[in-house]
């Protein structure tokens, strides 16, 4: 086609071109695309006209390749189907996933059906292996995959990989189980993200050596700079969880650092923030806010990927050969496109979803993963036969650290009582996905809200059923609410729900629309927060309190944990 012996399926006329190649805009561009595939780049497409041609005259627009969201867990919230509309809109036309929460829940198979889930999706999704699982082999109790299902996950031909190693001991102890996936990945030619958080030194080098060359983790200059120069890829976080651009691209570009190993990512997105702040988009506008040449920033966001995965002959950037991943932008400012191609296919026009998402159907067995039975308010109970006790606290510092504490707390018809004057709430994790009942119940402090009790099916990479209550009546009422829903988070005021997000999906996914998710999201927090608590995002604090990657006092159905120790403690002393 490019030679003229074949007629282009679709001509783009007048583009003005983001070269990522070469760091500049070319005016008066046309690209001819055939099947998915870019044939031609250059000044002249006439001789790949053909008669049943479509030629687009896109009047001097701006065209870049699509944008890819390098590190990301899709498995959160809402299905890949809802999430891809989403993200289209906001030009990101790859999303790699890391589905770690849904393996931890239900195993290889979870991951095949995740993996089912994203296929045929006008978005391109691609996968890695989880690599964080277990978070702690002594104490986690979220499956994981055996090594021969990781053998044989890395066959799809979506899989490219490894997901982030997040803890790092693992690999610089040589831990057997970690070092056998490492030398799987390594012999299949796979990609092995990273996750690097606290490593420095001799240590970071034994990282980097085992073969994972990239981190998510960096939130300053100092750190970035320190992997970058061991020849590692740096993930700028820009999502959910926590936003580093603003503490790291400055120093970067004053100091007149190569950003060819430079990626945005989101590490995760909940419904808010997409809605409000957008995808890779927003990374962009803000990396160019803070000075950073757009051209750059749009490589960033699209060509630096491809070529970490080993995936620049086919993705990143317009040229011969390449898939037709392709934007159109009104303005390079603002960063909406106004169209979007995925392999030569219009999904995105005028800032409208124009290609058909079909909604899979979801089999039954991910929908029933809530194994418990009906509470009553004697399992939120502690027992304790004197007047007072001493009691060991999880306190809240943020919505995700915590550190231990102690106060004295009182006994009412032999059950320990939360304290409200105190702020002490009592908290319980149970064991929703085996369906042994086994369950620790403790106190924590510094929530604030005045609400009976908040409880979630989603807690990373341990997904416990985790109560958060003043009182057992309305504790066992949000359980109970979330075994009928089969999953989700609720807020419990008087033994009646005033607010909810259903998750029935694994118990951390929805079945619902990306709108009616996100309202119930938004409703959730505002509710919480408009109660006095403490905090600006409340839904994270169940999600946190089981992850053991963290310090510093967490709670699993088997116990309460002091991460640092690596022990259990009791609720009372």
């Amino acid at each position: 086609m490019a030679m003229g012996d074949k007629p282009a399926d679709l001509v783009l006329k007048n583009c003005s071109l983001v070269n990522v190649y070469t760091k500049e805009i070319l005016n008066n561009i046309q690209i001819s695309i055939v099947n998915e595939r870019i044939a031609y780049v250059g000044s002249d497409a006439s001789h790949t006209i053909g008669k049943k041609t479509v030629v687009i005259d896109l009047k001097g627009k701006y065209v870049t390749p699509g944008f890819a969201d390098p590190h990301t867990h899709v498995d959160q919230f809402v299905l890949p189907s809802e999430l891809a509309k989403k993200s289209l809109l906001c030009g990101v036309t790859s999303l790699f996933s890391d589905p770690i929460d849904i393996v931890s829940v239900c195993g290889y198979k979870g991951f095949r059906e995740f993996v089912r889930l994203t296929e045929n999706l006008p978005a391109r999704f691609f996968h890695v292996v989880p690599g964080g699982l277990p978070v702690d082999r002594k104490f986690s109790h979220g499956k994981t995959l055996s090594h021969s299902q990781e053998k044989s996950a890395v066959k799809h031909p979506s899989v490219v990989g490894l997901g982030e190693v997040f803890s790092w001991t693992k690999v610089t102890t040589r831990d057997s189980k970690t070092m056998k996936t490492l030398s799987t990945m390594l012999e299949n030619d796979c990609i092995i993200n990273g996750h690097t958080a606290g490593a420095s030194g001799k240590k970071l080098n034994a990282y980097v050596s085992s073969g994972i060359l990239s981190c998510h983790e960096p939130i300053n200059y100092d750190q970035v700079i320190e992997r970058l120069r061991l020849g590692m890829w740096v993930m700028i976080r820009e999502g959910s969880i926590r936003r580093d651009l603003k503490e790291i691209l400055p120093r970067i570009m004053s100091e007149g650092i190569f950003m060819d190993r430079l990626m945005f990512c989101s590490d995760g997105l909940d419904p808010s923030d997409i809605s409000k702040y957008g995808h890779i988009d927003h990374s962009i506008r803000e990396a160019v806010k803070l000075g950073l040449d757009p051209v750059i920033a749009i490589t960033i966001a699209s060509r630096n990927t491809f070529d970490y995965y080993k995936m620049s002959k086919d993705l990143g950037g317009i040229a011969p050969g390449k898939l037709a991943d392709i934007l159109v932008f009104d303005y390079l400012t603002t960063m909406k496109p106004n169209k979007v191609f995925v392999g030569g296919k219009l999904v995105v026009s005028n800032g409208k979803i124009v290609s058909k998402v079909k909604k899979k159907s979801i089999p039954r067995w991910i929908t029933k993963t809530v194994k418990l039975k009906k509470f009553s308010e004697k399992d939120f109970e502690l027992k304790s036969k004197s007047n007072s006790v001493n009691a060991n606290l999880i306190t809240m510092v943020s919505e995700i650290i915590t550190q231990k504490d102690q106060a004295e707390l009182y006994t009412k018809n032999g059950n320990v009582s939360a304290s409200f004057d105190k702020d002490i709430w009592k908290v319980a994790a149970f064991d929703r996905i085996y369906g042994s009942r086994k369950h620790s119940i403790g106190f924590l402090k510094n929530f604030g809200a005045q609400i009976g009790a908040f409880a979630s099916t989603w807690g990373f990479h341990e997904n416990d059923l985790i109560v958060i209550g003043q009182n057992e009546k309305d504790m066992a009422a949000a359980a109970n609410n979330l075994i009928e829903t089969q999953g989700g988070l609720v807020v419990i005021k008087d033994k009646k729900t005033v607010a909810s997000i259903p998750l029935p999906i694994g118990g951390i996914i929805s079945s619902d629309s990306f709108e009616k998710t996100s309202q119930n999201f938004e409703k959730l927090n505002s509710t919480i927060i408009d109660a006095g608590c403490k905090f600006k995002r409340p839904h994270l604090i169940p999600l946190f309190l089981p992850f053991l990657a963290l310090p510093s006092i967490r709670i699993l159905f088997s116990g309460i944990v002091d991460v640092k120790k690596r022990s259990f403690i009791p609720p009372i002393n």
